[in-house]
């Protein structure tokens, strides 16, 4: 049984091709998935390691917990804790490390490093072991910098530049006196680092006589152990904590690994999605082989095989398969890792070199997936053949499906439907978080359950096109008939477009949907012009209020200043703003009482009150950040969005408790509106600052839009894996489905149809299947937007269902150019058969 099921794999070489390529795709994304996360894991793991090549132990302050009422806080590590930190037993060297946000412009003016990843720091004395000078020296006082190698070169910078950099106020022009190289890990992910001596970074980021850090080097002979032991000894515990350098590298290894698992995962379901579509595909293709070769395997039942034998005869021919597809996908899979990792740096996104990781895992892995997929596809209808009684099987009648087997499957269909709806429409009413998880599994079910009533739905769809195909004549109407003729098999070629098209559809409905909420919200909930802000998302400095404030054509401005409290023994975070001015600036429905804020006199959002039980005239105590209390009342109640909730209250009532205020955003309304000499005018009055965002209503919503357009065109990417699998499915039905019909096309050819009619029969016959799978899954995807919209609606008032008609039209057009380009091969091959040895043919 082992040589006749390899003698049939070799036999049919040509049509196990389709099959091969399947599930070499679905592989070659799980291995090159983990080839990609596994690389680029380890470079930024190797590269940090290095960033920690110079710290033995790190001492860090301690935060401090609150106490009744009283917020905690972090105290500073002072000069006298780096003397202390550096006289200890073992300790060759202390170094003290103060870091913060440091926008760097290049020479257009335009912010180099993405905003988040743009890090400020200080140089230690003449030479810093962590920063090797690569040209130049290092900085001295405030009219001087050093930036990073990268920075410097993609920037076109050299020493003796002058270079615009902002801290979070006015922006500053010092000289670059010098270029370092740094293993940093910002820096690696396409960040900017800039340095500037001790005193003037502790100015800048408004720690005078502070560090954030600091690293001590032990003596030779001395271990990390012992030197954080003498460090725990000497130092307050109350205040600072120690930790090794060894432990801060495998921390690091930690965040960098749990970071790579979402995006690891993320690409893992877009494989299992291809590998899911192409299990239709093998499942499909195997029940054909088998259903080709029935009178040959009854002839071995016949002569003396037993139905474990038949079955195993199957499976060995999927195991060849699933081997040789497993080995394929794994070496396309390195080549996808490296694609991916390329691309990567050609999209601008900074990767630290390193070498390309295939580890046994990623090996196992391909081989396991490509293998047992297989298999688990092949198992049925090997099973299926094997249960066909010889004699029943040499006379074929067994080809028709019983009346008892069709009953059973289409209720078992209309049972996973009706559980998968009930489940999902049940999700839809509740809320976001707890919602998913059960919305997910009704998704699932509803699949499985269309995929299982998919034979029964195609004869009304397929008959609804009836009409289109008579205007095709001879041709079309054996186009439909063939369609219909075996709905199995229709059903399994349909399904693999359908899922493909159901996700992709979903996806662009609750993006669009999404896109228009947030616009909504920007419109009905800002009355202001512009909103400043900083580019990373970090805190303005109160001097542009200021700056803006004074603007000519500023006709009302507001900061938008959090500052945390402790009301009822919770830590709440409220929103200082200029009272006379907020309600020129916003546009919040009142649910009771006033928007009124002036003095103790606040207003707080509907879900806050509704948790602490406040309404219109209720007070209550708010214990500030410097320990003293102050009783305010609720002057009314607004309805909050994403944008703005909370309590607001003036800033006059909550200045006198801050020692460092800072601003989150500053809202601005202007005399002439929107404009784009007014934003300019705004830009300027900031001294065009790289670290500054002014953004109006329509770059509010677009910079919202751009993350979900991005992670959008990822999933279309993505996706198209699965278009590709279930292309190459139709292909494998229609060559296959040429092939079983060869003495037929050869009898139609014999009596008149030409070739021209032999391919159009064949290209409309995979059209109608193509757009029957598309129907079905724009349907569904409809569907599963709309109630995944109903979760998001939950958190999101202003989000409503918007059907974006011109996408679906053009998904419908993708499901027929699928049908189309199938079916060139398999058309062309119908056409030039042989009629007198098609009709000879068994």
């Amino acid at each position: 049984m082992f040589r006749t099921a390899l003698r049939n794999v070799l036999a049919h070489k040509a049509r196990l091709l389709m099959t091969v390529l399947a599930v070499m795709l679905g592989v070659a994304f799980v291995s090159g998935t983990l080839v990609f996360t596994n690389t680029i894991a380890d470079a930024y793991q190797k590269s940090s390691a290095k960033g920690f090549d110079q710290v033995d132990v790190a001492v860090r302050a301690k935060y401090q917990d609150s106490e009744g009422d009283r917020l905690g806080k972090t105290p500073d590590l002072t000069q006298s804790v780096l003397d202390r930190s550096a006289k200890v037993p073992g300790a060759a060297s202390a170094l003290g490390v103060v870091n913060g946000f440091t926008a760097i412009a290049d020479k257009d003016g335009k912010l180099i490093g993405g905003g988040f990843r743009s890090e400020g720091g200080n140089y230690w004395g003449d030479k810093d072991p962590r920063y090797p000078l690569k040209s130049g020296s290092a900085p001295h006082g405030g009219n001087e910098v050093a930036i990073d190698a990268e920075t410097a070169r993609r920037a076109g910078y050299k020493v003796g530049d002058t270079v615009r950099i902002s801290v979070d106020g006015p922006v500053l022009t010092p000289k670059i006196t010098g270029i370092f190289t740094t293993d940093d890990g910002n820096v690696a992910a396409g960040g900017s680092l800039a340095l500037f001596d001790t005193a003037t970074a502790q100015k800048l980021f408004a720690k005078p006589g502070a560090y954030d850090e600091i690293d001590v080097r032990a003596k030779a002979g001395t271990s990390q152990a012992a030197l954080k032991s003498a460090l725990d000894s000497a130092l307050p515990k109350k205040l600072v904590e120690t930790t090794t350098g060894r432990q801060l590298a495998d921390d690091q290894a930690r965040v960098i690994s749990a970071s790579m698992s979402g995006l690891k995962q993320g690409l893992l379901v877009f494989a299992g999605i291809a590998l899911f579509v192409g299990t239709f595909i093998i499942a499909n293709t195997f029940t054909m082989l088998v259903a080709q070769r029935t009178k040959e395997l009854a002839l071995l039942r016949a002569v003396g095989a037993s139905r474990r034998q038949v079955t195993r005869s199957v499976l060995i021919e999927a195991f060849v398969v699933g081997t040789v597809a497993g080995v394929s996908g794994l070496v396309a899979g390195i080549g996808i890792g490296v694609g991916l990792r390329s691309l990567m740096s050609t999209l601008g996104a900074t990767v630290p070199d390193g070498p390309l990781v295939v580890s046994p895992g990623t090996v196992a892995s391909a081989l396991a997936v490509g293998i047992v997929i297989t298999m688990l596809a092949a198992w049925l209808p090997g099973r299926r053949a094997a249960k066909i009684p010889p004699v029943a099987a040499m006379s074929s009648v067994h080809a028709k499906a019983t009346t008892k087997s069709l009953v059973l499957r289409n209720t078992l269909g209309a049972l996973f439907s009706a559980a998968g709806v009930a489940v999902v429409l049940v999700a839809t009413t509740m809320d976001g978080s707890s919602g998913q998880a059960p919305m997910g599994l009704g998704a699932v079910l509803l699949i499985i359950g269309v995929f299982i009533l998919t034979p029964l739905l195609s004869r009304p769809l397929i008959a609804a096109a009836a009409p289109v195909l008579r205007v095709f004549g001879v041709s079309g109407n054996l186009a439909r008939q063939n369609s219909v003729r075996n709905p199995r098999r229709t059903a399994a070629t349909a399904s693999a477009l359908m899922i493909g098209l159901t996700l992709i559809t979903g996806m662009t409905v609750m993006a669009g949907s999404l896109q228009q909420g947030i616009d909504k919200m920007a419109g009905s909930a800002i009355r202001a012009d512009y909103v400043v802000s900083m580019a990373n998302g970090n805190e303005l400095s109160p001097h542009v209020y200021t700056t803006i404030k004074s603007t000519d054509g500023v006709t009302a401005s507001s900061p938008m200043r959090n500052a945390p409290a402790r009301i009822n023994g919770q830590t709440e975070f409220l929103t200082g703003v200029d009272g006379s001015a907020i309600g020129k600036l916003t546009d919040l429905k009142v649910d009771s009482g006033t928007f009124e804020v002036a003095g103790p006199r606040v207003v707080v959002d509907a879900d806050l009150a509704k948790s602490y039980g406040w309404k219109a005239g209720s007070s209550f105590t708010a214990h500030y950040e410097d320990g003293k209390a102050q009783k305010l009342t609720v002057a009314g109640v607004y309805e909050g969005n994403e944008m703005i909730r909370g309590i607001m209250l003036d800033n006059t009532a909550l200045a006198p408790h801050q020692s460092d205020p800072s601003d989150m955003q500053v809202m601005v309304k202007t005399a002439g509106g929107a404009s784009d000499a007014t934003k300019d005018k705004l830009e300027k009055a900031l001294g065009t600052n790289p670290a500054i965002k002014v953004q109006d209503k329509e770059d509010l919503s677009n910079s919202v839009a751009q993350m979900f357009t991005l992670i959008l065109n990822m999933v279309y990417g993505l996706l198209a894996m699965a278009v590709i699998v279930a292309v190459l499915g139709v292909i494998n039905t229609l060559a296959m489905s040429v092939f079983e019909r060869s003495q037929e096309i050869g009898m139609l050819r014999a009596i008149g149809l030409d070739r021209k009619a032999v391919k159009r029969m064949v290209r409309l016959e995979s059209l109608v299947i193509s757009l029957f799978g598309g129907v079905l899954g724009i349907g569904l995807g409809i569907f599963f937007g709309w109630a995944a919209g109903e979760l998001l609606g939950a958190k999101m008032a202003t989000y409503e269902l918007v059907l974006p008609w011109a996408r679906l039209g053009l998904f419908l057009l993708l499901a027929a150019a699928v049908g189309v380009l199938a079916a060139l091969w398999p058309a062309r091959r119908a056409a030039r058969l042989n009629m007198l040895s098609a009709i000879k043919s068994e």
